[in-house]
């Protein structure tokens, strides 16, 4: 029914008032926004692996906005990811060589490293081990192909370091808190 109001509306504007409307440049513009909307979608789903998008899904996480990029974190909003370095002192909209680390900061305020990890590495974490360490690595390697994420509070010092042509982090865990229900 609005569409109709609309429509004639539209028609009464360009018949009475000889206001020059292109419709074929109307739609055109919402075609290609719709069109690059798509071709994110499509990149993001042929760069970023598939494990990583189930689990940004399963946690309804959402993009870090450009409006909200290079803020701290605890100034965005929950629900968000994005990529940063160790301490997280800020999120970045992209993935780049400043900030090579996806960060997830779910609804309830928690925020995580998000990384791949050697099975061995990451059962230290699973065990509830102390003083470990944990060799993170941004994508999935053939020596680290499982994907995990941990607290960034769980993690009591983070080093940063060149590896091929990305990096690795260290992350290093003193304890692992008490689960308290």
């Amino acid at each position: 029914m609005l569409l109709l109001l609309g429509i004639a509306i539209l028609g009464y504007l360009i018949v009475k008032l000889e206001v020059p409307i292109s419709l074929l440049g109307i739609w055109n513009d919402v075609d290609r926004a719709k069109q690059q909307s798509d071709l994110r979608k499509t990149e993001d789903v042929n760069v970023v692996p598939k494990d990583v998008l189930e689990l940004r899904r399963r946690h309804h996480l959402r993009h870090l906005a450009e409006l909200e990029d290079r803020r701290k974190i605890q100034d965005v909003p929950n629900g968000i990811y994005g990529f940063s370095t160790c301490g997280v002192p800020s999120l970045s909209a992209k993935r780049d060589k400043i900030f090579p680390l996806e960060i997830h900061k779910h609804e309830d305020s928690i925020v995580y490293y998000v990384g791949y990890a050697s099975e061995d590495h990451l059962n230290k974490y699973l065990t509830r081990q102390k003083n470990f360490h944990l060799s993170v690595y941004p994508s999935p390697l053939e020596r680290a192909s499982v994907l995990f994420e941990i607290p960034v509070d769980f993690v009591s010092k983070c080093e940063e370091r060149a590896f091929k042509d990305g990096y690795l982090f260290d992350l290093f865990v003193a304890a692992i808190p008490e689960y308290k229900e």
